[in-house]
């Protein structure tokens, strides 16, 4: 049986986007980049990740509204 993944839950997953701001936080630490860039950078990815699970929980209510009509 092939598993299929659920990339919607995936991307609007808090683990996920916590997973990768530590992933990159680690990487610019480890090239020696300074306290504030690391601080910024993540704040973006922090950002980028809210308006992903936005346009995606948007999807999924337009789609059910949708359906419903």
């Amino acid at each position: 049986m092939e598993h299929m993944i659920d990339w919607k839950s995936k991307l609007t997953s808090r683990k996920l986007w916590m997973a990768v701001v530590g992933l990159v936080s680690g990487i610019l630490v480890a090239l020696k980049m300074d306290e504030q860039t690391v601080t910024q950078i993540s704040g973006i990815i922090m950002a980028a990740a809210s308006v992903v699970a936005y346009i995606i929980g948007e999807g999924w209510a337009d789609a059910a509204h949708a359906e419903h009509e």
